[in-house]
Formats: C-alpha cells, sequence, structure tokens
C-alpha cells in the first residue's frame, strides 16, 4: 500500500512536471513566433508593425489567462482531486457574467474590434470618449492614454463610440492668419506665400511636409481684422511641431515686413450728465 502511494506521488510529481514544462514550452514558443513576426514587420513596415505590437500585447494576457486556468485544472486532476466542483462553480461564474457582467463583455468585445479594425495602435495620438492623449496600452477592457500633461487616462473600450486618430497617415495643418483691415490683402498673401514655400524647402522641413503649402485666401472679414487662411499636408505625427514652426516664422517676417496684426480694441461710449 505504501509503495502504491510513493508510486501515486511519483507518477503525479512526473505528470506536473510535464505540463508545467509543456505549457511553459508553448508559452516562449508563441512569444518567440510573435517577436519573429513584428521583427520582419519591422524591416517592411512601421505601420505594420506597431500594429502586430499592439495586438500582441493585448493577446498576451488572454494566453495567461487561458494557460493559467487550463494548467491549473489540469494540475489537479492529476493529483487526483476532483475538477467537477471547480467546473459547477466556473459554470455559475460564467452564468453570473452573462447576466451581471454585460459591460465588461462590452468592453472586451469592443476592445478586440478596435485592434481588428485598426483604428488606432500604442504610439498613436487619439481622442476618445471626451480625453485626448497617446495610446500607451490597449488592453482587453480598457485602453490607456497620456495626455500632454502626463496625466494617465483610462477609457473603458465600451465607451468608445467615436475615434479620432490624429496620428494616422497625414495631418492637414490649417493656419489663421489675422491682419487689420489697413494693411493690403495681397502683400500679406505674398508674404506668407513666400515664407510657406522656404518652410517647404528647408531641408530640416522638407521631409515633414507632404504638398506644397497653399495660401487659400481670405477666409473672414470681421469688424476688426481680415483673416487669411493657409494649409499644410503634413506626416500626421509631426503636425505640432511643424504647426509652431509656422507660426514662428510667420511672426518673425511679419515683424521685418511691418504688417500689422489686430490688437483687441474695446470702443467705450459714454453718455451725457
Amino acid at each position: 500500500m505504501m509503495q502504491d502511494l510513493f508510486g501515486d506521488s511519483a507518477d503525479a510529481v512526473r505528470g506536473t512536471v510535464v505540463i508545467v514544462a509543456g505549457l511553459v514550452i508553448a508559452y516562449l514558443l508563441i512569444s518567440r513566433i510573435m517577436k519573429r513576426v513584428i521583427a520582419r514587420l519591422a524591416d517592411r513596415d512601421e505601420d505594420a508593425q506597431r500594429r502586430a505590437t499592439t495586438l500582441w500585447s493585448m493577446l498576451r494576457r488572454l494566453v495567461i489567462v487561458v494557460f493559467a486556468v487550463t494548467g491549473g485544472l489540469a494540475l489537479l486532476n492529476e493529483w487526483g482531486i476532483s475538477i467537477a466542483a471547480f467546473l459547477a462553480v466556473g459554470s455559475a461564474i460564467g452564468l453570473a457574467l452573462g447576466f451581471g457582467a454585460q459591460n465588461l463583455v462590452r468592453d472586451v468585445i469592443s476592445g478586440f474590434f478596435i485592434l481588428a479594425e485598426d483604428q488606432f495602435k500604442i504610439g498613436d495620438v487619439v481622442r476618445v470618449a471626451g480625453v485626448a492623449g497617446a495610446v500607451e496600452d490597449i488592453r482587453p477592457r480598457v485602453t490607456v492614454l497620456r495626455d500632454n500633461e502626463g496625466n494617465v487616462h483610462y477609457v473603458p473600450n465600451g465607451e468608445i463610440t467615436v475615434a479620432s486618430n490624429l496620428t494616422q497617415e497625414f495631418a492637414r495643418v490649417v493656419i489663421d492668419v489675422r491682419i487689420s483691415h489697413d494693411q493690403s490683402i495681397d502683400r500679406a498673401m505674398q508674404v506668407l506665400g513666400e515664407e510657406l514655400a522656404t518652410l517647404a524647402s528647408d531641408p530640416v522641413w522638407a521631409e515633414r511636409i507632404i504638398e506644397v503649402p497653399e495660401v487659400l485666401g481670405v477666409d473672414a472679414l470681421d469688424p476688426s481684422e481680415v483673416v487669411i487662411r493657409t494649409a499644410l499636408k503634413v506626416v500626421a505625427a509631426d503636425r505640432w511641431t511643424v504647426k509652431r514652426e509656422t507660426l514662428g516664422r510667420i511672426k518673425r517676417r511679419f515683424d521685418s515686413e511691418r504688417i500689422v496684426m489686430p490688437l483687441p480694441q474695446i470702443e467705450i461710449h459714454r453718455s451725457g450728465d
């Protein structure tokens, strides 16, 4: 009887080693395959590489959970512990989730479709559910954003009804330049065109600008100012740096050309005594 007990224990130990080793090897194999796929995509297409990285970051958590549950049940069975009770509890939990965790299921499904449809990826700058920031992580239930001030926002995937991707493919930088009514419109537009052309020909900025910048013309006539609109088609991720550089160049050029921008004015009427 003692020999049977030790024999059973030895078999259980061997089975445990085989199960654990099998799960570890399977996980390492899947990880290695995904890393190779991501590395190959990085050589061909940066966008595809980022998409694969985002997808793997989400699937890795699901793989770990599945392996942990499967391995735990297999180990219990290997040691002769009945798993019927655990299966019953799992069924009850599944039923409870079906009735009481609808938002959780919705979040997970929404997260899957965000990745499947390539709405945004890790590294993109997006505006979702009233907040904007760089995507740091896409988890099964939430999307993690970090805004310009460093604040981290956790947005449930099910709450994302409209996603605005600010860094996908290209962007248009629209700049409205305001001048006083007593300034020459033609002269201002000429100076703007020259300055935008200089920016587009600058080797430092040429790679960030996709098309020749345009001076679209007078966009509005306000009581105290004339609004001239310009537009630049740029690499999406560089929209903010290009805009800041363009504004700085326009201001310096207008100062040198003595083109006056309007100042806020207040008109006061005094009634008689």
